[in-house]
């Protein structure tokens, strides 16, 4: 049951054939990264020049290539 609600499947507990609980993952803190890309580029639009998020990163794209692999979210044991 843990894979599935790791892979985004909500489980709905039932009891009686009445729902008492329903499992799932817990919301993610923070914003997605594709909407901090947007967020940017409005400023950009806005400011008229590039907000740089990271002294070593030229541009965010740049940012976003250096750390290709996807973030693993934590397993229970």
């Amino acid at each position: 049951m843990l894979a599935k609600v790791q892979a985004g499947v909500e489980v709905i507990v039932e009891q009686d054939h009445r729902p008492v609980a329903v499992i799932k993952t817990p919301p993610v803190p923070g914003r997605k990264i594709s909407e901090c890309i947007a967020l940017a580029k409005t400023y950009e639009e806005k400011l008229g020049y590039a907000p740089v998020p990271d002294p070593d990163a030229k541009d965010l794209q740049a940012a976003i290539d250096a750390h290709p692999d996807p973030l693993n979210p934590l397993t229970w044991d």
